[in-house]
Formats: C-alpha cells, structure tokens, sequence
C-alpha cells in the first residue's frame, strides 16, 4: 500500500477480511457528518470483550492500517490461542473519524461544500495537520469526563482543524457514536489507538481501577513502549471510559515524527505495536 489510507480503502479491506474470517461479524454503529458509515467488527464468543479502536483524529490515519493488518494477522495465522474466542470477544472499530481521514487524503472537495473546511485550515495547502471531524470538531475532546475544564483551558473557541472541544459534550455524530457502543457494550478494557511518541498512558486523575497499574505493566513487558500513568488530559474518549466505568483504558502513541507518520514508518510500527495489541487479549486472563 502506497500513500495515504482512505475510507474506501477501508471498505474493501473489511469486505475482504470478512470473506476470510467467517466467524467476524461487521455492523454499523453510526454515521459520520457526511453520512459515511462507522463500522465495528466483532470477534468472539467469550464474555470479556477488548476493545480496539483507530483514528479518532484524522492525521493519525496510520493508526487504522495497523488496526486493520493486526486483525488480518489473526485470522491468517494461529496467534489466537486455541479456545481464546470461547473466552473473550474483540471489538474493533478500525476508522471513528472517516470524514476527516478522507479530507486529509484527498481535500476539500471531499465536503461537497458542506463546511468551511478552508478557512478551518487557515487557508493552507494541504490538510496534514487536521486532527479534527470535518465540522472542525475534535471528536477526542468530546466526551463528559471534565468536558468543561478542557473547555475552559482551551485556546480555541470556534471550530478549527485541531483542539475545539466542541459547544458542548457529544455533539458530533462520530463522538455519539462511540459513546453508544460503549453504553451498550460492557467492555472490560479498551486500547485507543493514536500517533506519535512511542508510549502510552493508563491513568485518568486516580479514577482506573487499580488493576490497571497492573495491566500497564504487562504491556510495558511485551513491547518497547513506556507506560505513563498521569499526562494532562480530559474529555478524551480513553478519559471518559475510566471515569464513566471505572474500568482499564489505554492509549497507545504508535510510532514517533510528525503527523501524519509516513507509510515507510508502518513496518516498524507494527512490530512495536503487535505485541501490546496481543498481550492485551489477555489482560485480566
């Protein structure tokens, strides 16, 4: 693969894994602002259900093609203990952000001029600093944990193409989306892809559980990752899930550059990330 990664780039990898991997089921969980669907695969059958999601800012789009060749890497291979899927379950969400990676990769044309994407750019000649959903929302600064502190600290009041939190919590069709499947989900832990700086962070404020300093060890072991407890952060979808649910909650930093992280970086992305990706099936084992 050659570029940038695109939405339908997506599609046909999902149609395609879905051929290859029967027992994978694939729903819509919600549609973005220009009507593009969200999609979560889901594999398994046991009650302790990981999830994995990619994306959430559209520069980090590197992040669904790791996602994506990890899932494939499974179902081509015995990396999946036998009887691990009687015993958990594995939610993927492989693109939250669809609208934004689509501007990255291919421009403004992209909005059927549906917003002021442009002017949300400062007119610059290129979208590679675009973090936002293409409202100009930042969908990682969307969820009610601490909301309005971010709101308050935040430079940036308007829409934007990275940092605007947004009018208020969960406005934005991509944002809700997630927090539906979460609500109707039962997750015991959830990985949260981002990019970059090789690391990742597994505290909110003293409100994870505390088996995840546990956890965070064992995914410290398994790769070349540096755990980090605490980092100043609120309203982020990893955020809110330790502080709605109490539960484990990670994000990982894939990789190390500036966003968006080039194609050539994907091979040793994914050999740092497979291995916390794998050990974390078994969190909690």
């Amino acid at each position: 693969m050659q570029g940038v990664y695109t939405y339908e780039v997506l599609q046909e990898e999902i149609r395609e894994l879905m051929g290859n991997v029967p027992s994978m089921e694939c729903r819509v969980i919600g549609k973005s602002v220009l009507n593009q669907n969200i999609y979560e695969l889901r594999w398994g059958r046991g009650e302790n259900i990981v999830h994995y999601n990619a994306s959430f800012h559209a520069n980090e789009w590197i992040t669904s093609v790791v996602l994506m060749n990890w899932l494939k890497r499974l179902g081509q291979s015995s990396q999946l203990m036998p009887g691990l899927l009687d015993q958990i379950q594995i939610s993927a969400v492989p693109m939250v952000n669809p609208d934004g990676v689509e501007l990255v990769a291919k421009g403004s044309q992209v909005t059927a001029g549906m917003s002021d994407v442009a002017r949300m750019n400062e007119y610059k000649p290129d979208y590679n600093g675009w973090k936002a959903n293409i409202r100009g929302v930042d969908l990682n600064k969307q969820f009610p944990a601490h909301w309005e502190e971010n709101r308050e600290k935040s430079y940036c009041r308007q829409p934007y193409y990275r940092d605007y939190p947004g009018e208020k919590p969960l406005t934005e069709p991509e944002a809700i989306a997630m927090q539906q499947l979460v609500a109707g989900s039962d997750f015991h832990h959830i990985l949260a892809l981002h990019t970059q700086g090789k690391e990742f962070y597994w505290g909110y404020r003293g409100y994870e559980p505390e088996e995840a300093g546990e956890y965070a060890c064992c995914l410290e072991e398994a790769g070349c990752y540096k755990a980090i407890q605490d980092v100043d952060s609120s309203a982020g979808f990893r955020d809110w899930f330790i502080y709605q649910y109490r539960k484990p909650g990670f994000t990982l930093e894939l990789g190390k550059g500036m966003n968006p992280l080039p194609m050539s970086q994907l091979p040793a992305i994914e050999n740092e990330a497979f291995p916390l990706l794998d050990k974390a099936l078994f969190l909690g084992k």
